[in-house]
């Protein structure tokens, strides 16, 4: 094994600069940098940043961009020009409501894809051995294209640059609400990347793909998992799903690091989406990841942002909690939310609504997948945890038998 991969590491890392909300779309775009701001200081005010140096990362070269996007793409983002006039996409999806081009956006995305690739160094190197940045975590940003509000694909940057530094197996997970297209079709044939996603049925939300016989094409037949659930899946049901596919697949694959896309527009109340996690379910499924990096990648975990568009009383919370669990010091749901940051908060939304606790009550008991239940056992086919259990059977049966894996052996 390379001796990056043998080296110990140190504990975790937190990559974080300002130059992150200069990835600002247009003023009334969903994905505000204000909620990368605000998680911040609310780890700040929670103590889970005390003697906390956070790793300020450079704008990634063209040379890193390149691993993953093509050149005449990257061209096109370093020229773009804003344009009121910008109805509809280009080309490369620039413009339009999605993508609307703004000033410095190439310099802006850069620093984007720059933290995630130091965040994976800092793993390499031996100097962490979990590193956040949550400004990261543009999954749809295809090789020559925009999509989705992801300009540069800094997951796939940062897979493709562990690829040729010592690395040989890693598995990308990808929590989003949203199917993690852009990372998949990064490596949709490259058995040396498993990429597991689970997402809302993509008949029911963009981009409408991820459904559970998509598992990889050529010689990467097997490595894509994707589990599409159905809208209103909540927290317990939503870890049933996961545990009924996701610690197999990771074990049967062994992968020497972990890489997870922590979106948090699973919440019931995120304006683009109808998933019914709280946060207390978010950060379990934060839990879930860390502990299997723990169990198979000698604790090599890297995580970053992603999805959340409800930008004060979502998106802070959870990644608060992601901060805390990355570096030890995790949050408990019961925590009451620091009078500093209410006020902060105030001060910006002056009739904000703000949650008093780090966590929503959530129920996240749940009964592990029984197996494939016949019509008879079912509780009909429009019951919610009917509809997850076939979402659950679907996948396992399409991709576990390419993973050495029963697929109906109950989890």
């Amino acid at each position: 094994m390379n001796d990056m991969l043998t080296r110990p590491a140190g504990a975790g890392s937190v990559v974080w600069s300002p130059r992150y909300l200069d990835y600002a779309w247009s003023p009334y775009h969903p994905m505000n940098p204000a909620r990368l701001d605000l998680a911040m200081a609310l780890a700040r005010s929670l103590g889970v940043l005390d003697d906390v140096e956070p790793v300020a990362p450079d704008a990634a070269a063209d040379g890193d961009l390149l691993r993953v996007h093509a050149p005449a793409y990257v061209e096109a983002v370093r020229t773009a020009v804003p344009s009121p006039d910008s109805d509809e996409p280009d080309e490369f999806g620039l413009g339009g409501d999605d993508n609307p081009v703004f000033e410095r956006m190439h310099d802006a995305a850069a620093v984007i894809v720059g933290g995630t690739l130091r965040a994976a160094q800092e793993i390499a190197g031996g100097r962490a051995s979990r590193a956040v940045s949550i400004g990261g975590g543009m999954h749809h940003a295809m090789p020559g294209s925009a999509a989705g509000f992801c300009v540069y694909n800094d997951v796939a940057v940062a897979i493709a640059w562990l690829l040729d530094n010592g690395y040989s197996r890693i598995a990308y997970i990808d929590v989003d609400v949203h199917h993690g297209d852009g990372v998949q079709q990064a490596f949709h044939d490259d058995p040396r990347v498993l990429t597991v996603s689970l997402h809302q049925d993509p008949a029911t939300l963009w981009p409408s793909t991820g459904h559970a016989h998509d598992v990889g094409v050529g010689r990467g037949i097997g490595t894509a998992v994707n589990l599409p659930l159905p809208p209103g899946t909540d927290d317990a049901r939503w870890l049933r799903a996961f545990h009924a596919v996701v610690p197999a697949a990771i074990a049967a694959f062994g992968p020497e690091i972990i890489v997870s896309q922590c979106g948090v527009d699973t919440h019931r109340e995120d304006p683009l989406a109808q998933f019914s996690m709280t946060v207390d379910g978010q950060r379990a499924a934060f839990w879930a990841m860390r502990e299997l990096a723990d169990r198979h990648t000698g604790g090599r975990w890297l995580a970053v942002g992603g999805g959340g568009y409800e930008l004060l009383r979502v998106v802070p919370r959870a990644w608060a909690h992601l901060l805390g669990i990355v570096l030890d010091r995790p949050v408990e749901v019961t925590a009451p939310i620091p009078r500093e940051w209410r006020e902060h908060v105030r001060t910006l939304v002056a009739d904000a609504e703000l949650p008093d606790t780090m966590g929503d009550g959530g129920d996240l008991a749940f009964a592990p997948w029984p197996g494939p239940r016949s019509e008879a056992d079912a509780d009909g086919p429009g019951d919610l945890t009917t509809r997850v259990d076939a979402a659950i059977t679907d996948t396992r049966r399409a991709v576990f038998p390419l993973l050495g894996l029963d697929p109906d052996a109950p989890s």
